[in-house]
This record gives structure tokens, C-alpha cells and sequence, in this order.
């Protein structure tokens, strides 16, 4: 699933910089286990680690793995409590980053923002990364406590925007889950930078992913 692509484009755009390659969309209770209010963060996880095992060399037979795989990495690597285990706690970007590290080999930068305001102060940051890995960048604040992913950026004459792709999505008998519904419900879209919280601080992990090692042209 490529959720993303089927996202128009922000009318006047200039200049446009996306994820590339293939990766699974993971959201609430996607796979019976029933996160919603706490795993945003874990499905943000699952997604970019969805996206490096389908185009990182070397990397393809690894599994996603789960909410309680994850919460057990974290365990073992003394990051969290044994507690901390089997819980409802949440995580965020810096815990993606252990994650990626210890799970993939795939170091995470933090780039970190004391409010929305100053976003576009690392939008070039964003930028680069996506063209040079084409990989997604996780989103996490602490006001704005709803984890994301990002996809792309995109920039008019006046405007930046962020594509963001967002885990909170619960599928139900009466909803579907092709990606143009997905869409068209604004589970994947273009976000004004201005439309970030300026009461929230965001923490933003950049998978570090050399362009050699990927399985792109």
C-alpha cells in the first residue's frame, strides 16, 4: 500500500518530496489488538518499520513486530520498567529510535521543535531526508500527544505543509479500507504547517538509512 501517493496535491505547489517505496499502513486494531487512545505511537513504529523491510537491503525477511514485541525490546534494553510490559503506555519518538536501533540497525535522529511554530524551522531538515532515504519520519509532541507519520513535504509560494499519514483509523463494518476511502476520510493528507500546535513541543525521528543500502534506483 502506497496510502500517500493517492493524496492530491496542495494546489500552487512548487517543489514536492515524498516517501518512496513500498510499506503496510498500520493503525488501531489492525491487527485484533485493541489500542485506540494509546498506540498511535506503536503503529507509527510498525508502518516505518513496515517501509525499511521492504527496502532496505538485507532486511526483508524481518518481521514487523508487534505492540507486545515492542514493549518487551524496550523492557530488555532497560529503557522501561518490567511493568511496562503488557501495558498501555505510550511511546514516542525517542523510543522509536531504540526500537529502530536495537531491532534493525537503523540509527534515529531526534529533531526536536519547542512548538509547531518552529517547524518550519527544520523543514529543509525533512526535505533532504526524504530525498536522499525516501523513508518516513515519525511525529510525536507532547499537547499534541497524537503520534504520525510523515510522508512528504510540500511548499507553495507562501506555504509549507507536512503529508501526514495517521494511525487512528479503526475500521468498522460500515467503513472500508481502500486507500482512496482512506484518503478521501483524511487519514492521509497534506497539513499546513500553521495547522501544528503552538502549545506543543514535537519530537520527529529521522531513520538514518544510507542511500546504498536501499533497494531503490
Amino acid at each position: 500500500m502506497s496510502l500517500h501517493l493517492l493524496v492530491p496535491p496542495v494546489r500552487g505547489v512548487q517543489e514536492t518530496s515524498l516517501v518512496r517505496g513500498h510499506y503496510e499502513y498500520w493503525h488501531y486494531v489492525c491487527d485484533g489488538v485493541d489500542d485506540r487512545g494509546w498506540g498511535c505511537g506503536y503503529r507509527t513504529l510498525q508502518t516505518v518499520i513496515s517501509w525499511i523491510v521492504n527496502n532496505k537491503k538485507g532486511s526483508s525477511e524481518e518481521p514487523v513486530p508487534s505492540i507486545a514485541e515492542i514493549q518487551d525490546i524496550l523492557v530488555r534494553m532497560e529503557d522501561k520498567p518490567g511493568g511496562f510490559s503488557g501495558s498501555r503506555e505510550w511511546i514516542g519518538s525517542v523510543e522509536v529510535a531504540l526500537v529502530l536501533d536495537q531491532l534493525l540497525d537503523v540509527p534515529g535522529k531526534i529533531v526536536h521543535t519547542r512548538s509547531g511554530r518552529e517547524l518550519e524551522e527544520v523543514f529543509e531538515k525533512l526535505k533532504t531526508h526524504f530525498d536522499q532515504t525516501g523513508c518516513p519520519v515519525m511525529m510525536g509532541g507532547d499537547l499534541d500527544a497524537s503520534s504520525k507519520g510523515v510522508f512528504g513535504t510540500c511548499q507553495t509560494s507562501s506555504e509549507k505543509y507536512f503529508l501526514i499519514v495517521d494511525p487512528h483509523f479503526v475500521k468498522t463494518d460500515a467503513c472500508e479500507t481502500d486507500s482512496a476511502d482512506l484518503v478521501e476520510a483524511g487519514w492521509a493528507k497534506w497539513v499546513n504547517l500553521d495547522g501544528f500546535s503552538g502549545s506543543s513541543f514535537y519530537n520527529l525521528c529521522l531513520p538514518q538509512i544510507k542511500s546504498d543500502a536501499l533497494n531503490q534506483e
